[in-house]
């Protein structure tokens, strides 16, 4: 299994946002189906943790960078370092989500959604894709979320950067799928991840393991355009954006995102 998925997508993959939760999950699970590691983050000692943790537990080799997304040239030397690797999967896993109304937000908060959430993916991806489809082999997973399906008061910045990255991943699907490229958005609902329990203060239904969603991405790779991991999220999505008229589905986020700006307001983080 392992040599095989090797063999399918290249020996070395790159994980951005790869400190904690999906991220990291994105990591073992791929170290065990024997990748060698490229890892990508803003904070430095949790990625040189994991990097130890790969090659210890899977026999695999690791890179760390540590770094900002949203910096061009940042951007630049990552894809560099990159060019140097037979580097066949990459997970576009970094996110910026500013939580509140759109009019009280920071435009440079509000800026940095696009540089992380839009502007990296769509580098990393113009400048990765075409060595995949050279070589005849290759996948990206772009990871979405269910905000990326519908109008999201309080995150509205984030939850249209998902709906970009998911009707990109969606397109690149098709563009790319007799190349020997798999390309597929993971529509994720609540994800039970240090970031989200931050955020949150306690999990929603349905919330999911990050190393469950993790495995039915990776499961659908060759299957896309669109993974939904867990039956709720599934139900939920279709019940929101095809059932309830849009404006009733929009207020019913509206509800769910008030508790967060409250947790965010209440201890004080921007």
């Amino acid at each position: 299994m392992t040599h095989a998925f090797v063999e399918r997508y290249g020996r070395w993959a790159l994980v951005a946002g790869a400190s904690e939760g999906l991220g990291a999950a994105y990591a073992r699970a791929l170290a065990g189906r024997g990748l060698n590691l490229l890892l990508v983050a803003r904070r430095g000692p949790p990625l040189d943790a994991l990097a130890s943790e790969l090659r210890s537990n899977y026999g695999v080799d690791t890179l760390v960078r540590e770094g900002d997304l949203a910096s061009p040239d940042f951007l630049e030397d990552l894809c560099a370092r990159c060019s140097q690797l037979d580097l066949g999967v990459l997970i576009c896993n970094a996110a910026q989500a500013p939580i509140g109304d759109f009019v009280s937000r920071d435009m440079g908060d509000l800026v940095r959604v696009i540089d992380v959430n839009v502007r990296a993916p769509l580098v990393l991806l113009c400048l990765l894709l075409p060595q995949m489809r050279a070589q005849g082999r290759g996948a990206a997973i772009l990871m979405t979320s269910f905000s990326g399906h519908l109008g999201t008061p309080r995150i509205g910045a984030y939850a249209a950067s998902k709906a970009f990255l998911r009707v990109l991943g969606e397109s690149l699907w098709y563009e790319l799928r007799d190349a020997g490229v798999d390309v597929i958005a993971c529509s994720a609902g609540a994800v039970r991840t240090p970031g989200y329990s931050l955020a949150a203060g306690k999990d929603a239904p349905g919330t999911l393991e990050a190393e469950k969603v993790v495995e039915q991405a990776l499961s659908a790779l060759g299957r896309g355009p669109v993974v939904m991991p867990g039956f709720v999220n599934r139900l939920a999505t279709v019940v929101m954006s095809r059932l309830l008229p849009k404006r009733a589905a929009i207020a019913v986020l509206a509800r769910s995102t008030r508790s967060l700006a409250q947790i965010r307001e209440s201890k004080g983080t921007r």
